[in-house]
């Protein structure tokens, strides 16, 4: 480069560079004289376009830009786990720290702490053939995670030198490799990735086994699988971060990412300290011994947005590839959506359906497709599962991104505002709700919990639908005219409603509910159902079946039958049999 490359026009985080032929497409740059982050978006004979990462306001014309080589990528090492990022990988706690509360702009912080030492156990040994993927060593990287040091993709070659197990630093050299053509490559404790490109993978699995969440509706009604993909619609307020929040509590993935994109900033600091303080109900240590955060609120820059759920999903795609399962919370997609359609606007490019970019399902696609249970390079397994929150607004499910979303995503959690305000919590509604894993997942809850879960879902799935067709004549002339059957049928779907579905996140029995306990809950309920239809058949009316206070009674058994004492339900089908006994013989 002969000459220095410099500003040419700035449209808020879009910067233009004149006449240059420095840059190549998608390369991390630098901007301005505070070395601000950018990346390059568009590449022309005339003008090179950059999106930046950090807020523009001050830069002027003429102040230098420079390229780094690479494509916009993260650091990939020990470190990640019980720490807090923006967008970019800017490590917020150690910022804090040296800047205060607020980020200063061009704040070239490591990502990981440079100068912590881990304590190294080097698994390779001088000789060995290693190709990407492989295992080169291991560190304990919290009390929980074991942290996997992998050969980066694209590289291979025979171990030359290798240090004694010991102390290292994240960018010492621990190892070095020769490949074939005679070249050295030494390997620390890290390594870069861009975080537009997948993580190369041996294959892709079937998504055969159930991300179990511990929520009733979910993994009775609407389950998803390890490597899956979901979406939460919903308007505001209800509860699409709430249900988020429990499923990163409690499903039994090893590692959570939480990429808050684009929340409101009192919404993530009560994330960042409800994390630190909960206890992971698996281990009984703190929930960030095995969660990363990406918090990048709303008032954040609007590229760093753009960005955050790249960032994210490359760090979920690192441990996945040591062979943990992971689960990624993407709160929420439509926040992300919107940085798209304002980027989109300062480059005046031809606006599609509401103003979002003709590119928005493609975006949407790449994103998506990337989770998966897969093969990896190393011969583990892993697993990266993505549920995504989408905001439409006014709860309009039609709007761009919901449909879009629902197009790459095989489960959906409908949320309802109707129950959310009635304060039915989770507030999924189960008309509007689908997923699509059943015919993968079927045969592990048959193996797992037996063939009668799969019927007793489908039985209890058939009374809420009945319900719903129920209700429509309800709403037209009361319930007052319906047969003793049919009434039966809208006394048993209260009790699915209020006993079942509805959950309550701050009861100790509650919060989380083992399978083994939802299939009994589902049995108890069943069998009610079944008895009282026989008495209906013979002719006792269904109120002298309603006085017996039994349908109230299996609405609160969550709360009064504790999850370690599943024996208590058979108490309660006794209880049944002979308080409906009693009616049949007065």
């Amino acid at each position: 480069m002969d000459y220095q490359d410099t500003i040419y026009g700035i449209n808020g985080p879009v910067v233009t560079v004149k006449n240059s032929r420095s840059f190549s497409m998608m390369e991390m740059v630098f901007v301005g004289k505070e070395r601000l982050v950018g990346e390059v978006i568009g590449v022309s004979d005339q003008k090179t376009t950059i999106q930046v990462y950090e807020e523009t306001t001050g830069l002027r014309p003429g102040e230098p830009v420079s390229g780094t080589g690479s494509p916009m990528n993260v650091t990939l090492g020990p470190g990640i786990l019980n720490n807090i990022f923006d967008g970019i990988e800017r490590p917020l706690k150690e910022i804090a720290a040296e800047s205060g509360s607020f980020i200063s702009r061009g704040n070239n912080t490591p990502p990981l702490n440079e100068n912590r030492e881990w304590d190294v156990t080097l698994t390779a040994k001088e000789g060995d053939y290693l190709k990407g993927g492989d295992i080169y060593a291991e560190l304990p990287e919290t009390p929980v995670i074991r942290h996997k040091c992998m050969v980066p993709p694209g590289i291979s070659g025979t171990v030359v030198s290798v240090k004694p197990n010991g102390k290292y630093r994240v960018n010492d050299t621990v190892l070095e490799l020769k490949d074939d053509s005679g070249k050295t490559h030494p390997l620390s404790l890290c390594q870069k990735w861009s975080i537009r490109m997948p993580r190369p993978v041996e294959g892709y699995l079937p998504p055969n086994i159930p991300l179990v969440t511990g929520q009733r509706v979910i993994d009775t009604l609407f389950p998803v699988s390890k490597g899956g993909t979901a979406a939460i619609p919903g308007g505001f307020g209800t509860g699409k971060t709430m249900t988020q929040h429990q499923l990163a509590k409690w499903c039994d993935a090893d590692i959570i990412i939480y990429v808050g994109c684009g929340e409101r900033g009192n919404e993530m600091s009560q994330v960042l300290d409800e994390f630190s303080e909960l206890k992971d109900p698996k281990t009984g240590r703190q929930l960030m011994d095995r969660t990363a955060l990406i918090a990048n609120t709303s008032n954040m820059p609007v590229a760093a947005r753009e960005a955050s759920i790249y960032t994210g999903i490359t760090l979920g795609e690192y441990y996945r590839d040591m062979g943990y399962h992971v689960a990624l919370m993407a709160d929420s997609t439509s926040r992300w959506a919107e940085a798209l359609r304002e980027i989109s606007g300062r480059l005046e490019e031809m606006p599609a359906e509401e103003g979002f970019p003709a590119y928005l399902p493609s975006r949407l696609a790449e994103f998506y497709e990337r989770a998966g249970m897969v093969k990896n390079l190393n011969g583990t397994q892993g697993s990266v599962t993505i549920i995504g929150a989408v905001s439409p607004q006014g709860s309009d499910f039609s709007e761009p991104v919901t449909q879009n979303t629902k197009r790459f995503t095989r489960c959906f959690w409908a949320l309802d505002k109707t129950l959310s305000y009635a304060r039915h919590s989770p507030a999924i509604n189960w008309i509007q709700s689908y997923t699509e894993y059943f015919p993968d997942l079927d045969p592990w809850y048959t193996e797992h919990l037996g063939e009668d879960f799969i019927q007793y879902r489908k039985k209890i799935n058939n009374i809420l639908q009945q319900e719903n067709k129920l209700m429509e004549i309800v709403k037209l002339i009361g319930s007052d005219v319906l047969p003793d059957d049919q009434k039966l049928i809208i006394e048993t779907a209260r009790v699915i409603r209020v006993g079942f579905l509805q959950q309550n996140a701050f009861h100790a029995e509650d919060t989380y509910v083992p399978l083994e306990k939802q299939k009994l809950m589902m049995k108890v309920i069943l069998h009610l159902y079944q008895k009282s239809k026989q008495l209906i058949s013979a002719s006792i009316p269904i109120s002298n079946i309603v006085k017996t206070g039994l349908f109230d009674k299996l609405t609160k058994m969550k709360y009064d039958i504790p999850n370690n004492k599943p024996e208590m339900f058979d108490d309660y089908i006794k209880e049944i049999d002979d308080t409906l006994s009693k009616i049949v013989s007065a």
